[in-house]
């Protein structure tokens, strides 16, 4: 399959989501991280989306609670070209009853090609590489064979 270029500008568009027992992790890592993220445009789920706002004072575009349509919500952007990146505190550990709706959140990422953070060790090597404040060619298959295909 061949590949098209995406330009991901200097001011990044980035997906701030963590699950309840990760969003104190997600919380500390933004505050200790706010003067990097204000330069870039915030995105966030439901509850994620409120407290970040009021933690950082920062602009967050807020999006509806992740068992609501937030993480399929964020998908979409994400297919639209208008999330860069996703920076995502999942809990692992605990059963959660919208599970279908995370694993299509991360397929999305995975298939659009944009990087993924899924704990603060995997954020912190994202946002401080050097490719974080430069404009970055993302690669992405040309879905257009696919969507053309003969069907039946």
């Amino acid at each position: 399959m061949k590949n098209r270029k995406i330009i991901i500008s200097r001011d990044k568009k980035i997906a701030l989501v963590a699950h309840d027992n990760k969003k104190r992790d997600l919380l500390e890592w933004a505050k200790f991280n706010r003067d990097l993220l204000a330069h870039h445009k915030l995105f966030a789920t439901g509850t994620t989306g409120e407290k970040l706002e009021h933690e950082l004072d920062l602009e967050i575009n807020k999006l509806q609670s992740g068992p609501l349509g937030g993480d399929q919500q964020i998908g979409a952007k994400i297919v639209s070209n208008e999330i860069d990146f996703l920076i995502f505190f999942w809990d692992p550990l605990e059963p959660l009853p919208h599970d279908p709706d995370v694993k299509a959140l991360l397929r999305m990422a995975v298939v659009w090609n944009i990087p993924i953070a899924c704990n603060r060790a995997s954020a912190d090597f994202m946002i401080s590489s050097a490719l974080m404040d430069r404009e970055y060619n993302r690669l992405v298959p040309d879905y257009d064979e696919y969507l053309t295909r003969k069907v039946g």
